[in-house]
């Protein structure tokens, strides 16, 4: 099953542009290594999938793993062959308005450099560019 929010009050929203650095979620909370983003962009239910697929895999379910983001935000689309008018499109998926600084995966404890092939892995699947942090 996809990450997607259960209920909202509005379906549909507007675009509105992501800017400024996060203010919350910047410090690591639960495990000892830690993905950061370092710039601004949607990240989709599909790319926090697959990077939670590559921590998974390589980790083999031996070390705990946290996804502190969660894709909150509707993105909508009209048809491809669809007149002007008729109103917004349907939700097609749903995403998450990354800023710079912000934790995206933590791993509980483990070898440093082990946490950082896997996270370097799960950080070819985002379309940010992120840092490898440690408490």
């Amino acid at each position: 099953m996809a990450l997607q929010p259960r209920k909202m009050k509005y379906a549909k929203w507007q675009k509105r542009r992501s800017k400024g650095i996060a203010m919350r979620g910047t410090e690591l909370s639960f495990g000892s290594f830690g993905l950061k983003s370092l710039e601004t962009k949607w990240i989709t239910v599909q790319q926090i999938e697959a990077a939670r697929l590559a921590i998974s895999r390589a980790l083999k379910k031996k070390v705990k793993m946290w996804i502190r983001i969660f894709p909150y935000k509707p993105i909508t689309s009209k048809g491809s062959e669809s007149d002007m008018g008729g109103g917004k499109g349907k939700v097609i998926h749903y995403a998450f308005p990354v800023r710079p600084g912000r934790i995206i995966f933590e791993l509980g404890e483990m070898e440093e450099e082990t946490a950082k092939q896997v996270l370097k892995k799960a950080a070819a699947k985002l379309p940010v560019k992120t840092r490898f942090i440690k408490r």
